[in-house]
């Protein structure tokens, strides 16, 4: 078991191996996350994990609010996360590898990064300015046909597409090539889909290839019936894909 030590970026979203995660850093425990990372030398690489929020909140509350306004703000590295912060993630995340981190003049972060490996969390470390995790690196195992399988997925990817251009109105107007490598598929479409967050979480954590491909086929079905069925399609973004804050 190949196990790394890395800081921790908590989400209410899920990132895929292969997927670019912009992020705009403005809370006290995740700067000095960025402060640390910038210590690493250009060429090697600049990693922390991404898991997704299970229970508590991507942004700690910073002023007393509703219900009840006299409540004092939380605050250090597991604010919003609970007593026990292992408990407030979703197991099974993803390492992100941060090509880009700009410091601005008012003290905050802008960085670009780019998943790389799943991992599963062992153990959580609060005791520093910002949380740490204990993870296991996790391999893609391809599964039985997992070819065919992801020739399957590019097939009723693009129906999906063209259902969901149509429902709003719109014009298909990305032609670019996509991937035939089956992992890079099944995880293409896992961000791309109008998914909620256990979904996603569900397909990331799949035990092989193989097994995201067959799920992923079935929701694509799924779902581009129930557009085919809508003579327009509500703004799902809003209410599917949370914004990330941070």
């Amino acid at each position: 078991m190949t196990t790394v030590r890395l800081p921790l970026f908590p989400l209410n979203t899920v990132l895929f191996p292969g997927l670019v995660l912009p992020l705009n850093i403005f809370e006290e425990r995740y700067r000095a996350m960025m402060r640390e990372l910038l210590k690493t030398p250009e060429d090697e690489p600049r990693q922390f994990a991404v898991l997704a929020i299970r229970d508590g909140h991507e942004v700690a509350p910073s002023a007393p609010g509703l219900p009840d306004p006299t409540a004092v703000p939380e605050r250090g590295p597991a604010a919003g996360f609970g007593a026990d912060p292992l408990h407030a993630f979703h197991k099974v995340g993803c390492i992100a590898d941060a090509a880009t981190i700009r410091e601005r003049p008012d003290g905050t972060f802008e960085v670009l990064a780019t998943g790389t490996t799943r991992v599963r969390l062992l153990s959580v470390d609060a005791s520093g300015p910002f949380l740490t995790a204990e993870l296991e690196q996790l391999e893609e195992d391809p599964g039985e046909e997992a070819g065919p399988l992801a020739e399957g997925v590019l097939r009723a990817f693009r129906q999906y597409q063209k259902r969901l251009a149509g429902a709003r109105e719109r014009s298909l107007t990305s032609d670019a090539e996509l991937p035939d490598e089956p992992s890079v598929v099944s995880y293409l479409v896992a961000a791309a889909m109008m998914l909620d967050t256990p979904t996603r979480q569900r397909l990331l954590q799949a035990p092989d290839t193989a097994s995201r491909l067959r799920d992923e086929l079935k929701l694509l079905r799924t779902e581009t019936a129930i557009i085919r069925s809508l003579p327009s399609l509500p703004a799902s973004e809003l209410t599917r894909a949370p914004t990330s804050l941070n």
